[in-house]
């Protein structure tokens, strides 16, 4: 699952003027005469000003060496439970990301367009990680290009760390610590001293990530090649027995319970939480929806025990529509190429991005981890190192140790479906002294395992 999670579609007249940009719906694009318009993802809606000058500035610059191609921009955040209304009611713009998770879903439904010979003619085509393009290709063909892969982090605020006399230098590295520095915070300052997501899809996620993080496993795959439903675990429920106590016994989890991944953000950036689990490239958003200044950002490992333990990841899939025709297609891929990918390996490009999220006020330096490889992930950094302004020793606690940590897959087989499932269980835990949390969670095992097991590929 990516982080953003939501579906929204909007008009982006209000900062049209920023630019002199036109905004436009979704389904106004065309393609004749050598001139080719298409529509492309934004930024997610409550943006600011800022955020979107820069993403516009990207457009311009796109627009200049490519002189027969008109973009128009869409407000576009990803959720799973308004997607699939949205690609039905046709409002999806021409360019759109989807998370890992349900890239290979879709495109084995026909809703993404096959996009193989015009990502073939790519420079840098054959030197994506292999395992990581798998999310988007099927048979030889290719429905989208992987981006922005993530893993869990623990976000903190390192000034409430501070005024609750604990050291933002030395953030917890175990959950019984995360549970003590929160009851700490809590105790301080009146605030939730940690808390995570629960709503729409997004507590699933977490307590997926939670699960991985102790060793264990919500599907496994068989001899058989056939998947399995364990969302009752012994490490699932033990992540769910600590959640308990820090509500229950603590009282250091807040009191509003219904988060998902905008709401929990803005929690955050409000100052009402000083710790949560979230995807490592989660700053971005929070400065430029939640007011974050990176100064007082601190992002650490995610605690990992016993054997077979790891780190939830993830990330994004820049897809096309069906809808599309060869000319929009191609004008489609070389954006992609352009805005998501060029900043990875051309020098001018990423100095080009790094210059104008700076002049927009916009983070550079957010953690991430590469889609070739480590090197040429660290020569991308070098040739930006001048322009990073997120603090590096904010962050070092987890970029100095991810690439030591087990990096794990979301759960394969209808992923969102099992983090919907999997939401009301962590809302009960949280909401209800008495929940019954195996009971709950067999009801999860046969509720997903019957969805497995109806699939015909």
């Amino acid at each position: 699952m990516k982080s953003p999670r939501r579906v929204v579609i909007a008009s982006v007249a209000a900062f049209a003027t920023v630019i002199g940009l036109a905004a436009c719906s979704p389904g106004s694009t065309t393609s004749e005469n050598g001139k080719v318009t298409i529509t492309v993802a934004s930024l997610v809606p409550g943006s600011s000003k800022d955020a979107f000058a820069a993403f516009y500035a990207r457009v311009q610059a796109f627009e200049k060496v490519n002189k027969n191609i008109t973009l128009k921009p869409v407000e576009y955040q990803w959720t799973g439970p308004t997607f699939a209304s949205q690609l039905a009611g046709g409002t999806l713009p021409d360019v759109f990301n989807v998370p890992f998770t349900d890239s290979q879903s879709l495109l084995q439904a026909g809703q993404l367009a096959d996009i193989t010979s015009d990502v073939n003619k790519l420079s840098y085509a054959s030197k994506f990680n292999k395992s990581l393009f798998a999310v988007a290709s099927k048979s030889g063909h290719i429905y989208g290009v992987p981006y922005g892969p993530y893993a869990y982090g623990l976000s903190y605020n390192r000034d409430l760390f501070t005024k609750a006399g604990l050291d933002p230098n030395k953030p917890p590295t175990t959950w019984d610590e995360v549970r003590a520095d929160a009851k700490t915070i809590s105790d301080k300052l009146g605030i939730a001293g940690y808390m995570q997501f629960t709503s729409g899809n997004t507590g699933g996620w977490a307590l997926t990530e939670q699960t991985y993080s102790r060793g264990g496993r919500m599907e496994v795959k068989g001899s058989d090649g056939k998947y399995t439903v364990t969302a009752d675990n012994p490490q699932t429920e033990a992540a769910l027995a600590w959640l308990k106590e820090l509500r229950w016994t603590d009282n250091s989890v807040g009191h509003n319970f219904i988060k998902d991944w905008s709401g929990m953000n803005q929690y955050f950036g409000s100052g009402q939480t000083a710790m949560f689990p979230s995807g490592s490239d989660v700053l971005t958003s929070l400065v430029q929806t939640d007011g974050v200044d990176p100064a007082n950002y601190g992002l650490a490992l995610i605690p990992t025990e016993g054997a077979n333990s790891g780190v939830l990841s993830g990330g994004n899939v820049a897809t096309v529509n069906t809808k599309t025709d060869a000319a929009q297609k191609a004008a489609a891929v070389k954006w992609i190429d352009f805005y998501y990918i060029q900043k990875l390996v051309n020098k001018t490009q990423s100095v080009a991005d790094a210059k104008t999220l700076i002049a927009s006020k916009q983070p550079v330096g957010v953690p991430q981890l590469p889609i070739f490889d480590k090197a040429t992930l660290d020569t991308s950094l070098s040739w930006i190192d001048q322009y990073i302004n997120v603090p590096k020793a904010n962050v070092a606690p987890f970029q100095d140790g991810i690439f030591n940590q087990n990096i794990i897959a979301e759960p394969p087989r209808h992923t969102q479906e099992l983090y919907a499932a999997l939401d009301t269980v962590v809302q009960a835990v949280l909401t209800d002294k008495n929940a019954d949390a195996d009971a709950l969670l067999k009801a999860v095992n046969k509720k997903v395992q019957a969805l497995i097991d109806a699939d015909t590929f």
